[in-house]
């Protein structure tokens, strides 16, 4: 059955508050998928071996070396961290390797990390955008070198551009990197003409205000080609939630059915390519009812793939 990787120590990242990614987004989270039959699985520490794969150890050194002992404390005007963020931090990074190594050993038919903080903005050197390490590049390239893949896709619909995974995958020829994304909108990248140094990045900007409709058209159009072509061994869905209509930090208009329709559809993509075998991890969403309504949705959706 599906797994879900997480952890309780995802909750002692802290942010001020009124900060928009909060511990309760997890907790939401985590309530919206209790009734559901999974394969619960306790997410593990990342070694630093792990993080090196994609950041050099200069920056996870200083990412460390910023970890407070008491309060929170900024990286930047957005991202913070509390005594509790790095081994949160850690244990979001481990829970994608761990579900990486599941799916690829069969032990679960595809996967979902329900982990804080997100991942998809951090760069190689800088943590940004509430990011520290970037979880799922940092999956991607452990599926590429720790199991020998060749081939491995990674579809971001966050409403925010991927910057970060676009950044530390950009010279990875084996690495196809799709995100969809308002534009404009922070952190400002991902135009079309960002292609990576083997045209392996596809950049598809939404205009303020698209729809659900639109949006399907635009991925039948244009993202589910390109992942046939590309044909991955394995499947890395960056999950953000916060392309919904009714998330306070963005414009677009997409509803909770339009996240099952998209991963139903990314599923049935996976299983004529690569054996059904995706791993999805969380990243934004930032109305607590719209966030856990569409993770529920995606996680049966990915539940019912995986029957």
């Amino acid at each position: 059955m599906t797994a879900l990787l997480t952890h309780a120590e995802g909750l002692s990242h802290i942010t001020p508050d009124g900060h928009p990614e909060r511990a309760a987004r997890l907790d939401h989270v985590l309530h919206a998928l209790e009734p559901l039959d999974l394969d619960r699985v306790t997410a593990p520490l990342a070694e630093i071996e792990d993080l090196e794969r994609c950041h050099p150890r200069g920056y996870i050194d200083a990412v460390r070396a910023k970890i407070p002992s008491r309060g929170s404390v900024p990286l930047d005007a957005d991202t913070w961290v509390s005594p509790g963020s790095w081994s949160a931090a850690l244990r979001a990074v481990g829970a994608a390797t761990r579900a990486v190594d599941m799916v690829l050993a069969g032990d679960a038919p595809n996967a979902f990390c329900a982990t804080r903080p997100p991942g998809h903005h951090a760069e190689t050197e800088r943590a940004m955008g509430f990011c520290l390490f970037g979880t799922v590049a940092i999956a991607a390239k452990h599926a590429l070198d720790a199991h020998g893949l060749s081939r491995v896709a990674v579809v971001d619909f966050d409403v925010h551009h991927g910057n970060g995974t676009q950044d530390l995958l950009w010279t990875e020829e084996r690495a196809l990197f799709v995100s969809s994304h308002q534009s404009p909108l922070w952190p400002g990248s991902g135009s079309e003409q960002e292609r990576g140094a083997h045209g392996q990045i596809c950049n598809l900007p939404l205009a303020p205000g698209t729809d659900g409709a639109v949006m399907r058209r635009r991925y039948e159009d244009h993202v589910f080609p390109r992942l046939r072509e590309f044909a991955p061994e394995l499947l890395l869905i960056s999950a953000g939630f916060d392309a919904h209509e009714d998330d306070p930090l963005a414009n677009l208009g997409w509803e909770t059915e339009d996240f099952r329709w998209l991963t139903r559809a990314l599923c049935e993509v996976a299983d004529e390519v690569c054996g059904g075998r995706v791993v999805s991890t969380l990243e934004g969403g930032y109305d607590l009812s719209a966030l856990s309504e569409s993770a529920r949705a995606h996680v049966e959706e990915l539940r019912e793939a995986g029957r």
